[in-house]
């Protein structure tokens, strides 16, 4: 466990210490027997097993503790909207530490989306700010409209003013949406992001506008969210823009959700060298209770797609947490880091799932969540939704 802190001089001075699991630290190989110790909310110390005491002990015996589970793909704004649920219901309940609420808030509603979610969650809430002004709080045709749907203005206002909680932008560019405002709407989220150094997470689907076309507008750091679905085109109707993007930087996100994840993509990708960068949800109340029900049953399936848990894990903390750019505060079991913690269980035999195209799969490995630990506290799992 060299270079990742020691045993202190003065033990009882630790808050908590974490016990008798393996350190899933995904800047490892692997997972590693370890304890580590927590003072004022953050990571204080790591050690070799049984050499840190402190006020408090957390037995993680047979689990992985892993760095919090990070959903850069979710829906929580409830009321506010259709879809949302209420952010601990798929946060720390879940074994979630931080959420990413995307594009359920635009900026008319941004202070009542931190009165009535951010604010009372346990879960931290960050957001991907939708380029609508209005969200998705009137419907699901955000865009349709044309350029009265988006003040960049206002948008770049709240990027800049709230930086702690807004990442970047989210946009939806598939037929359904967008009516007849083509790529401008991208165009103009690309800009507001630029000016203010942020990425932009663009939803696809259903085309138009081609996946292609949309891949060309797209840099290091954004992020393409359900690039594993089942619709017509996708990363196969446009490969050779796809490969372009993902050598430039762009990151490919699952966005399980109610129609995004088909595991004869996922496959097909994954043999083509289409790796998820991220493994997200989009979960909402319309796929809570199925095909998604959690982000540990989405790492579920991408490990029975042929990813280690390690490297599922992977994508749910440490490469969620630097395409929001927290990466020193999140995703990391190093001292200094927030203590956010995720226990995790990994249970072998036989586990049946499902896709969003009701296609299913054997796995050999089931991952649960087993405990949590919010801002150096155990939080516990499993409330009432």
């Amino acid at each position: 466990m060299a270079g990742h802190g020691s045993s202190s001089a003065h033990p009882q001075r630790f808050d908590l210490v974490v016990t008798g699991g393996l350190l899933a630290d995904p800047l490892r190989d692997r997972p590693a027997p370890g304890d580590l110790a927590v003072r004022d909310g953050r990571i204080a110390a790591v050690g070799a097993p049984g050499t840190l005491s402190g006020e408090e002990t957390l037995d993680a015996s047979g689990l992985l503790v892993a760095p919090g589970l990070i959903d850069l793909h979710t829906h929580v704004y409830a009321p506010g909207t259709d879809l949302g649920v209420p952010a601990d219901a798929v946060g720390v309940r879940q074994g979630v530490t931080t959420v990413v609420d995307a594009g359920s808030c635009g900026s008319d509603h941004w202070d009542d989306f931190v009165e009535n979610v951010v604010r009372p969650a346990g879960t931290r809430v960050l957001s991907w700010l939708n380029i609508s002004r209005h969200g998705l709080v009137h419907g699901r045709r955000e865009l349709a409209g044309g350029p009265d749907d988006i003040d960049e203005a206002a948008t770049e206002k709240l990027l800049r003013e709230h930086a702690d909680r807004v990442r970047g932008l989210k946009i939806r560019m598939s037929a359904s949406v967008l009516g007849d405002s083509g790529l401008a709407p991208l165009r103009a989220a690309k800009r507001v992001a630029a000016r203010v150094g942020r990425p932009v997470m663009v939803h696809v689907g259903n085309e138009p506008p081609h996946l292609g076309d949309v891949l060309d507008l797209l840099g290091a750091g954004d992020v393409v969210t359900h690039a594993f679905h089942g619709k017509p085109g996708g990363l196969f109707g446009s490969e050779r823009q796809a490969r372009a993007a993902v050598d430039r930087g762009v990151r490919l996100d699952v966005g399980h959700g109610s129609a995004s994840l088909s595991f004869a993509t996922a496959e097909r990708a994954l043999a083509a060298g289409f790796t998820p960068h991220t493994i997200s949800t989009d979960l909402h109340h319309r796929n809570l209770d199925g095909p998604v029900h959690s982000l540990v049953d989405t790492l579920t399936k991408l490990v029975a797609l042929g990813l280690t848990p390690h490297e599922a894990v992977r994508c749910a903390t440490a490469h969620a947490a630097a395409v929001v750019g927290l990466e020193a505060e999140l995703g990391t079991l190093r001292p200094g880091a927030v203590a956010d913690l995720t226990l995790l269980r990994l249970t072998d035999g036989p586990v049946r799932l499902t896709d969003a195209d009701g296609d299913t799969r054997t796995g050999t490995t089931r991952i649960t969540a087993a405990g949590v630990v919010r801002a150096g506290r155990p939080t516990p799992l499993g409330a009432p939704r």
